[in-house]
C-alpha cells in the first residue's frame, strides 16, 4: 500500500479528474483543487489566453509550479489538466508527492461525453475524434508511467465511479497517520 498525503488525478478530458475528484475529496474530508482552475485564478487569464500569449511552454511552467506549490500545501485531491503529464519535470512532481490515479475512458466515452463542450481549444475543431485519437496516443504512456493505479471510468457516471475508485483506493492508497482519514 503506497502512501502519499495527496491523492492526484491525471488523465484525458472527459474522465471524470473534476467530477470524481469532488466526491473522493468530500468523500475523506480533503479539499478539491481544479489545477487548471487555480492557475486562472492566479493569472486572472483563461487557460486559452496564457497558451495564446505564452503558448504551451509557457503554460506548461506555470502548471508545474501551481503543482509544487499544491503538492507541498496540506493535503487535498488534485486534478491534473490532460496535458499536465507532457512535462517531465511535472511527472517527477507527481511521483514523488502524491499518489497518482489515471482515469482512463475510452474515446468514443470521451465523445460522448464532450458531445456538447464548446470550451476546449483543442476539439474546437471538425474532427474530434481524430483529435483524442491522436492525444490518447501520446499521452497515455506518460499517464502509465506516473500512475500508482490506474482505473477505468467506463460508462458509469461520477458517483458510481467515484465509489468503485474509492473501494480500489482503500486498498491501494494509504494518507499519513498525521493526516488521518474521513470514514
Amino acid at each position: 500500500m503506497d502512501t502519499a498525503p495527496n491523492l492526484v488525478l491525471v488523465g484525458p478530458m472527459g474522465a471524470g479528474k473534476s467530477s470524481i475528484g469532488r466526491r473522493l475529496a468530500d468523500r475523506y474530508g480533503l479539499a478539491f483543487v481544479d489545477a487548471d482552475r487555480e492557475i486562472e485564478a492566479r493569472t486572472g487569464a483563461p487557460v486559452s489566453t496564457i497558451f495564446d500569449c505564452e503558448g504551451e511552454a509557457g503554460f506548461r511552467e506555470r502548471e508545474r509550479g501551481v503543482l509544487a506549490d499544491l503538492l507541498d500545501a496540506d493535503a487535498a485531491v488534485i486534478a491534473t489538466g490532460g496535458g499536465a503529464v507532457l512535462d517531465a519535470g511535472t511527472r517527477r512532481l507527481l511521483r514523488e508527492r502524491g499518489f497518482v490515479v489515471h482515469l482512463h475512458v475510452s474515446v468514443d466515452q470521451q465523445l460522448h461525453r464532450l458531445a456538447r463542450d464548446t470550451t476546449r481549444p483543442l476539439i474546437a475543431g471538425d474532427d474530434r475524434e481524430a483529435v483524442l485519437l491522436k492525444l490518447a496516443r501520446e499521452r497515455e504512456p506518460l499517464y502509465a508511467d506516473v500512475a500508482d493505479l490506474r482505473f477505468d471510468t467506463g460508462t458509469s457516471g461520477a458517483a458510481e465511479a467515484a465509489n468503485r475508485l474509492h473501494e480500489r483506493l482503500q486498498r491501494h492508497w494509504h494518507r499519513p497517520a498525521s493526516i488521518g482519514l474521513a470514514p
